[in-house]
């Protein structure tokens, strides 16, 4: 299979990047990212976009995909609101428009989140963008699924954006016994959203609790 990936030096990005690299079913990996890693691996193609807005110059890149990840992302609260909408928004549906036009046929896995409102009612930023880009890359009819993850316990150590997330790292080991419908480890997440590019799953919303079927 031929992968491309948005988002690639993230979190859960960086994961799912690492499962294509190692799988047998890949031999290559298109990564988009804004600035160069210097990573290096023989079925990965890294390529440094300037504009995640516009792919006119980078069609080449769209063709001939099996399964696409977009998983680009940015903290409530770390951008101002009309930044934080172009990126929750329009990055992920210019690039979903890009792969519709290079490999109609392909898979699309967005990582999403718990709560994305598809009314676009909600009065949360978070709630109303993730809804709306799930409204306007489902109208572009390509497999598309939307996975849509609670809390994400990152399972190495990081810095963490706000005190929120301060908050819910410190109270994961209490929150995990409640169920599967709240949160998630990052590599259980990247796993599974991985297995579904390949393999594809039964719905286009996948939430919280259904993410772990596909481990």
């Amino acid at each position: 299979m031929k992968i491309i990936i948005a988002g690639g030096t993230g979190m859960i990005g960086g994961l799912i990047l690492e499962h294509c690299l190692n799988s047998t079913e890949v031999y290559e990996v298109r990564s988009l990212v804004r600035k160069p890693t210097a990573r290096e691996h023989s079925k990965l193609n890294e390529v440094v976009i300037e504009n995640f807005e516009d792919y006119s110059n980078y069609a080449d890149l769209f063709k001939n995909i099996d399964v696409a990840f977009f998983c680009i992302g940015v903290y409530t609260g770390q951008v101002p609101d009309p930044m934080f909408k172009r990126i929750t928004v329009n990055y992920a549906v210019k690039f979903a428009t890009a792969l519709k036009l290079g490999s109609p046929k392909s898979t699309l896995c967005m990582l999403s989140g718990m709560g994305a409102d598809r009314t676009e009612k909600s009065r949360t930023a978070f709630a109303k963008y993730k809804g709306m880009a799930e409204n306007q890359i489902s109208i572009l009819n390509i497999k598309f699924h939307s996975i849509r993850p609670g809390y994400i316990y990152p399972v190495e150590p990081r810095k963490e954006p706000n005190l929120g997330y301060k908050f819910f790292r410190f109270i994961y080991p209490l929150t995990k016994h409640l169920g599967k419908g709240s949160s998630i480890k990052s590599s259980e997440l990247a796993l599974a959203m991985f297995k579904i590019g390949l393999n594809g799953a039964q719905t286009q919303i996948i939430e919280n609790r259904d993410i772990f079927n596909y481990l």
